[in-house]
């Protein structure tokens, strides 16, 4: 399970970093369409949404009494979905500034790290009792690491099309 999971980590976060790299200092603050994020918003709500795992996992937890991947396909129906248009809860909307590239690269590098690395310390069966998502129970380690995942696979899709988009000829 423990490899696995790191190997996506590992395969996620380069995507994203490459999806990143694309974009000139420039087109990383450029709004590609009205109501969108720019490329450096997006960047930034991953930053917001996926930092900090490490504190909720070496936080309060408990033995799971049911499959520690039971929310797995309800987080791939929903943030997998790329035709749905979801509303980001204010505590992770990026601010409307300029950002940096490099900066951003930095920051997803330590999320990628954080997660590796706590793929290969923490037990990922046990619950998390700390912090909930909406609308579901309390998750396991192993399912933080794939609403993780599987949240950053969602917007690198969007940081794709908002290229694509800003650098039509």
């Amino acid at each position: 399970m423990k490899s696995g999971v790191q190997n996506t980590i590992l395969e996620t976060y380069t995507k994203l970093t490459d999806t990143i790299s694309l974009f000139s200092e420039n087109e990383i603050n450029r709004v590609p369409f009205e109501g969108s994020w720019t490329g450096g918003q997006t960047v930034q709500h991953i930053i917001l949404a996926c930092s900090g795992f490490p504190s909720v996992f070496a936080g309060k937890t408990e033995k799971t009494t049911r499959e520690p991947d039971e929310n797995v396909r309800k987080l791939d129906e929903i943030f997998l979905d790329f035709n749905t248009k979801m509303e980001s809860p204010e505590n992770i909307k990026p601010a409307k500034i300029d950002y940096d590239k490099e900066a951003l690269i930095s920051s997803i590098k330590k999320i990628q790290t954080d997660l590796f690395e706590a793929a290969e310390t923490y037990d990922l069966t046990l619950t998390c009792l700390e912090f909930q998502m909406p609308g579901f129970e309390n998750f396991t380690i192993y399912e933080w690491i794939h609403f993780a995942i599987i949240h950053t696979q969602r917007h690198t899709h969007q940081l794709q099309v908002i290229y694509e988009t800003i650098n039509k000829p």
